[in-house]
């Protein structure tokens, strides 16, 4: 009892001798955010990001593969495995402050030399050339966290977990903005193929004009050959989309974890619809919300509980060992209590006093790798907020891009009507009617194009923001 007493007393006494513990402290980086983003009118508070996303998503269709993607995609399911995996280190990381418990069962047997004094010795008091040592006991360190390094370490187990979870809901938002995306370029293609069937049509009318005017001798030959070479050429193009159709429809499946097979959809690009109010919020609230950012954070967080591990390692250390149970030099009388009991207790302070500079190494280098840390977070908060203005310029843009195309295309449209009309009555050439259905082909390609652009915009713009993991 006065050995542990004595024990405790030291322990009191270390306490007191370090009693200005420090901790290190965090200090959040000036990230020096604008009041705003870059193309936004006013500030809102009001962000597309606080939606959820089957509130942002209201095609039924998308919902369905958007929930088959975040149940069954393997990048996901990986997170999540790795999100369980750190949550057991942090259960673990828990019990650091309790003391190494462990049990052992020990048996000797030593024979001496019976020229040597041991042996000599063993001889003339027990009458037996050897012995016999049998030990089971409790073994018990325990060091005392003085200077708070096992909390950090606690600390860098809680910021790897929440990294882990930030990342699941990072690729959350990815996959759940590459299903809409894949969903809406599908979409594109499939009225894409609409379009270009319809003009296969016009090239068939087209070419057997051609044809009875060449046979009345009204044109050449010539242009029969243009007119079969603009019909080919739509055939063509409807092969390539129905390719790319099939291509697109296998991505999809592979994102929701499903063997590539057949997209089944109802709807038509005309028919999608996404909110129209996108407003951005704020670019503060971005930062708190986005996942990838958050992780970039966190990472920040545990660089610098790692420097405060490396510092407590240059201070005093107090460690308690204890070992207790039964001890005998005969088998027989092993567990004869209480005469077999035996235990000691030792308390002691470990000063480091020269560690080849490994210490101090071991410390700066945790420092430079925290300034590393709080650049890589400011990079990580600029390049959001580059996302975010991207998609904004984009959806901007791609509203002037939408009405100039679609003005172009009734333009062109009227061209064919007044080319047929023309060339029908003779006072147009072939190669004028071919030019307006051809234009009139790209132009209606091209709107669709900008149709799925600006839709991919919004989607870029909400998962930029962090949307798409609530």
């Amino acid at each position: 009892m006065k050995i542990i007493n004595n024990i405790f007393l030291t322990l009191i006494l270390a306490v007191l001798a370090v009693s200005c513990k420090t901790k290190v402290a965090y200090t959040e980086p000036d990230l020096q955010l604008p009041e705003e983003f870059r193309f936004t009118a006013t500030a809102d508070t009001a962000s597309i990001a606080n939606l959820e996303w089957k509130q942002f998503f209201s095609d039924p269709i998308l919902q369905g593969w958007i929930e088959k993607g975040i149940s069954n995609n393997y990048d996901l399911q990986i997170a999540l495995k790795q999100v369980a995996s750190s949550q057991e280190k942090l259960k673990q990381a828990k019990y650091l402050q309790y003391p190494d418990v462990n049990f052992g069962i020990t048996g000797q047997i030593s024979r001496p030399s019976k020229n040597s004094m041991n042996g000599q010795s063993l001889n003339l008091f027990l009458g037996q050339s050897h012995v016999e040592d049998y030990n089971a006991a409790f073994n018990l360190a325990w060091e005392a966290d003085i200077w708070g390094k096992i909390k950090n370490q606690q600390e860098v187990s809680r910021m790897q977990y929440l990294q882990t979870y930030e990342a699941k809901k990072a690729i959350q938002t990815q996959v759940v903005a590459a299903i809409a995306q894949g969903y809406y370029n599908l979409l594109m293609l499939d009225r894409q193929l609409e379009i270009a069937k319809t003009n296969l049509e016009l090239s068939n009318n087209t070419l057997s004009i051609t044809k009875k005017m060449w046979e009345s001798g009204d044109t050449t030959s010539l242009g029969v050959q243009q007119a079969t070479a603009q019909k080919q050429s739509t055939e063509l193009l409807i092969s390539q989309l129905e390719q790319n159709i099939a291509i697109q429809e296998n991505a999809l499946s592979i994102l929701v974890g499903k063997a590539p097979n057949k997209v089944n959809r109802t709807i038509e690009m005309s028919d999608t619809s996404l909110p129209q109010n996108i407003s951005a919020g704020l670019p503060a609230a971005m930062v708190s919300r986005r996942p990838d950012v958050r992780q970039q954070e966190l990472v920040l967080l545990e660089s610098n509980a790692i420097v405060g591990i490396a510092q407590a390692n240059m201070y005093p250390s107090l460690k308690i060992t204890a070992t207790g149970g039964v001890n005998s030099f005969k088998v027989d009388n092993w567990f004869q209590i209480p005469a077999s009991l035996f235990g000691s207790v030792l308390g002691g302070i470990t000063q480091p006093v020269f560690q080849k500079r490994q210490l101090k190494t071991d410390l700066e280098i945790a420092k430079i790798q925290r300034e590393k840390n709080v650049l890589a977070f400011r990079q990580s908060v600029l390049n959001a907020m580059g996302e975010v203005s991207d998609a904004l310029v984009s959806n901007e843009n791609l509203k002037v891009q939408e009405q100039k195309a679609t003005e172009q295309v009734q333009t062109l449209k009227e061209g064919i009507k007044s080319a047929q009309l023309l060339y029908k009555g003779g006072m147009a050439n072939y190669l004028e009617v071919i030019t307006a259905q051809a234009n009139s082909l790209q132009a209606e390609l091209n709107l669709v194009s900008v149709k799925r652009q600006r839709l991919s915009s919004i989607v870029d713009l909400y998962r930029a923001l962090g949307g798409g993991w609530k």
